[in-house]
């Protein structure tokens, strides 16, 4: 009987920052089952939700110890479940089953839990960093926030990932834009993107500034992927039936689960705040029944991707990449993204 193939992998064995808690090991590579592709990658795009996992306190991802942390890569397809034989050889973008086991030589990902044909002709590192920001918030802003040409949109940490692909978005919708970040380059950034308004948050009240912009109006929509204290700021400059849409908590993940936001400023703001959470699964309805939660459907997650595609193709957004390193390098890019060293995002090339 042959051996096994093997593949290196970054695992966590003890909690804590990446570069002593993730550690390189020689694992057999893993196996497909029923409705999953094998993904030999050739590069994982690095998320802000993975600091958190490698640190113990994702409570949503929280595999047992040891685990490969990782929940987006590219790479092609070397192996299949049975029934997904077309996809052999095809190069993807793809969420590795249960959001964990992406930093890895070989990812096992469901296909219908968000993996997605990246063409050929777009080179790295780009072609790893589209995915998950423009999906993320082309949800946040078309589905959920209902953006509208001439709406005036306030974008926290525009300098980001998501916030970048957000700025870029909300401009081609026609909307006006007031991005936040947090040093004068990630200011410049964020007006080199088209922003109307930019904000250093260290430096000035953004509430304010939004406020003396719009006349005194407040936004319509506000990209909150911060949390805390930066949502409470936030409604204090929204508008009449604004829409705050709740997309992360970069300032600290424990606000998921002890959420400190007051009710008062929404009642008597006559505003919403709305959830945002982007993942694909088969069947919504199924889904449901099962968890109570709604994910959106694989089949508007394809049809999303061939437009972002279209719009990528014609040069109306592109993507952000703001380190790529090897390998070898990984956790220290993490810990950098910890650090609020990165403007984009983060690609790791094998």
């Amino acid at each position: 009987m042959a051996e096994p193939q093997r593949m290196k992998a970054w695992r966590v064995h003890a909690y804590g920052e990446p570069e002593q808690a993730l550690t390189l090991d020689e694992l057999p590579v893993p196996e497909p089952g029923p409705g999953d592709l094998r993904v030999r990658t050739e590069a994982i795009t690095l998320n802000f939700n993975e600091l958190d996992s490698v640190q113990g306190r994702y409570r949503t991802v929280n595999p047992d110890l040891p685990f490969i942390p990782g929940m987006e890569v590219l790479g092609r397809v070397d192996a299949c479940g049975t029934g997904l034989e077309t996809w052999l050889g095809k190069r993807v973008v793809a969420i590795p089953a249960g959001a964990y086991g992406g930093y890895a030589e070989a990812v096992i990902c469901p296909l219908h839990g968000g993996a997605f044909e990246m063409p050929e002709d777009l080179p790295l590192p780009g072609a790893a960093a589209l995915y998950f920001p423009f999906h993320l918030s082309w949800l946040a802003l078309h589905e959920r926030g209902q953006l509208k040409a001439g709406e005036w949109v306030l974008i926290h940490a525009a300098a980001g990932g998501a916030g970048s692909a957000a700025v870029q978005l909300a401009k081609l919708a026609g909307a006006r834009v007031i991005t936040t970040a947090g040093s004068a380059e990630k200011v410049a950034f964020c007006r080199s993107l088209g922003a109307d308004v930019a904000v250093n948050y260290r430096e000035e009240d953004f509430a304010a500034v939004a406020l003396e912009a719009t006349d005194g109006r407040g936004v319509d929509v506000v990209f909150d992927s911060v949390g805390g204290d930066v949502t409470r700021e936030s409604m204090r400059c929204m508008a009449f039936n604004a829409r705050l849409l709740m997309v992360g908590f970069a300032s600290g993940i424990e606000q998921e689960d002890e959420s400190r936001v007051e009710l008062r400023p929404l009642l008597y703001g006559n505003v919403s705040l709305m959830g945002v959470c982007h993942a694909y699964v088969e069947d919504p309805l199924a889904f449901k029944r099962l968890t109570g939660m709604n994910f959106a459907a694989y089949a508007d997650g394809a049809r999303l991707h061939k437009e972002l595609l279209a719009l990528l193709a014609a040069g109306k957004i592109r993507a952000i990449v703001g380190q790529e390193v090897g390998f070898a390098d990984l956790p220290r890019a993490l810990a950098r993204i910890g650090h609020r060293e990165v403007i984009g995002r983060s690609v790791v090339r094998l």
